[in-house]
């Protein structure tokens, strides 16, 4: 049964979470501090984390890079703050998604449930992409027989698009395959993502261009550029 890390200062805030949750069939945990929660997860590791951003202690973006550093659980940010730059910086520092609150308790376990149908592992536990060579079971990548040092999220963004060569991803459906809704805003976030991956890319081959370009639709993955 997956187990939830609730991360909220406001108890009837939590209660909320914890009743939807648990009636949904997850179990749950409560902590209202950031250090308290990454010293659990260090040493209980959950299945997921909803983090409140505005902790007492440190925020839940601090709490949420300290995380990385350790643990790539999937992590789902609640926060009063609805700017859309609240929502993109949650997101780049390794957020999963990003509900506003007052928010739906159903919405959120709706949430949770896609979250970790997204991160199932997927089949084969070895697959091979032309001069690419997928490990899902490691979280790895390789090109050119040289493992690259990816993110989680880029992982899984060159997975999506080394498993269907010459097919042309939109960011919607990118963002799907990073297991974030797509109505949350995060688009362009696929951009510097992409960047990223270019960039690991060439510090193997300079010359080559894997990952192509198509305005106005979004990117795809070229055997024949690698």
């Amino acid at each position: 049964m997956p187990h939830i890390l609730i991360v909220e200062d406001e108890a009837a805030i939590a209660d909320t979470l914890i009743f939807a949750l648990q009636g949904e069939g997850f179990t749950t945990t409560w902590l209202s501090l950031g250090a308290a929660a990454l010293e659990h997860q260090r040493q209980t590791p959950a299945d997921l984390i909803i983090l409140d951003i505005g902790l007492p202690d440190i925020s839940g973006f601090e709490t949420c890079k300290q995380l990385r550093r350790f643990s790539e659980v999937p992590v789902l940010f609640l926060s009063a703050r609805n700017a859309e730059i609240d929502r993109v910086v949650g997101l780049e520092i390794g957020a999963d998604d990003y509900v506003v609150k007052p928010f739906s308790p159903r919405e959120v376990a709706a949430r949770v449930r896609a979250i970790l149908k997204r991160m199932a592992p997927r089949p084969p536990a070895d697959a091979w992409s032309g001069v690419f060579r997928i490990d899902p079971e490691r979280v790895q990548i390789s090109y050119r027989g040289q493992p690259l040092s990816l993110t989680r999220h880029e992982f899984r963004l060159l997975q999506c698009l080394l498993e269907q060569p010459e097919r042309v991803f939109s960011r919607e459906q990118l963002l799907d395959a990073l297991g974030v809704a797509a109505d949350a805003g995060y688009e362009r976030s696929i951009d510097s993502h992409i960047k990223s991956v270019r960039a690991k890319l060439r510090l193997v081959r300079a010359e080559a261009e894997p990952i192509q370009t198509h305005r106005g639709l979004g990117y795809s993955y070229s055997p024949g550029h690698s």
